[in-house]
């Protein structure tokens, strides 16, 4: 080695390079497990809308058919907000591509029509699958649910408090202490959540807070979309009751204890904005186009993925390679 030769030069690596070297995975073929995950929640999420489907999920349709633009326009932001959100966290967290927006349309089905961790199992192994990571985002992915999670309770306590008091009057005090008692346990969640928050969660304060926010943002943007299209689906009720009406649902949906929560709920709406008959149908007509966007959603981003499985299997002679 010459006077004037550094250690690259000589074929040695500089100490940041060395660092550097430190951060690449050691195994570099990967693990065929998420794939498989992967696949097998897809063909469960098929039979899950085969089955709500099965179960007359789209008789809804058939009922009376709200006239305004604007219903449509509203309810389409309010189901895709939740994935549009979604994607801007993981965009931020991971730089993940474009099509990463399929893979959480697909979560958000999957979270809807199974138990709710199915979803983010399914984006787990999508990530493990797609993504070269240095570390694996299992810890991402679980901060993310329980910051939904936590963001949910933190609304139904809020709602609570803004809307228990202007409607207790409307509910039967069995119904009013169950609920009372479910607004507390949802306090003790939340608050051992925070309190445990340094072994519970993975990613820093920071990105905790901006994940936290933008989840509280999804579920006002989403809950108030949906509450001003059935205004214009149905304008003899004003935006208000409409929204207060959304803030009872997220507020029956969220808490535990609570039998009968649907029926509790439709007793509450015909409390609040009445027109039984025409309340019921946008209701059915509602839930009957959720499932139709999850069906049209599954079969474009799901046709995506067996036909990528496809090509893998085509080339490679493995389903799973």
């Amino acid at each position: 080695m010459t006077a004037g030769a550094t250690h690259d030069d000589a074929g040695y690596s500089s100490p940041e390079e060395v660092r550097l070297s430190a951060l690449e995975p050691i195994r570099r073929s990967r693990p065929r497990w998420p794939r498989v995950l992967a696949t097998a929640l897809t063909g469960v999420m098929l039979l899950g809308l085969a089955q709500e489907l099965l179960d007359h999920g789209l008789r809804g349709l058939t009922r009376a058919v709200p006239r305004s633009g604007w219903f449509y326009l509203l309810f389409l932001l309010s189901y895709f907000t939740t994935p549009v959100v979604d994607f801007l966290i993981f965009r931020r967290l991971w730089h993940v591509p474009a099509n990463a927006f399929g893979a959480l349309n697909l979560k958000r089905v999957a979270n809807d029509l199974l138990i709710g961790v199915t979803g983010d199992a399914y984006f787990y192994a999508w990530a493990r699958t797609r993504l070269n990571m240095v570390t694996a985002p299992f810890g991402a992915v679980k901060d993310v649910s329980i910051l939904s999670g936590l963001a949910g309770n933190t609304a139904a306590i809020l709602l609570g408090a803004v809307a228990l008091p202007l409607g207790y009057k409307l509910i039967d005090p069995p119904v009013l202490h169950a609920m009372l008692w479910s607004l507390a346990l949802t306090g003790v969640v939340v608050g051992a959540v925070l309190f445990l928050s340094p072994i519970v969660f993975s990613l820093a304060r920071r990105q905790l807070w901006w994940i936290y926010r933008w989840t509280m943002y999804r579920i006002a943007i989403s809950s108030l979309a949906l509450a001003v299209a059935w205004h214009f689906a149905m304008p003899s009720a004003s935006v208000f009751m409409w929204v207060f009406l959304m803030a009872g649902r997220l507020l029956v949906s969220r808490l535990p204890f609570l039998p009968n929560k649907d029926l509790l709920f439709a007793t509450f709406a015909i409390l609040v904005i009445g027109h039984d008959r025409a309340l019921s149908d946008l209701m059915a007509f509602t839930a009957a186009s959720t499932l139709l966007a999850h069906i049209v959603v599954t079969g474009v981003f799901g046709a995506g993925f067996v036909w990528e499985r496809l090509k893998a299997w085509r080339s490679s002679g493995q389903m799973f390679a």
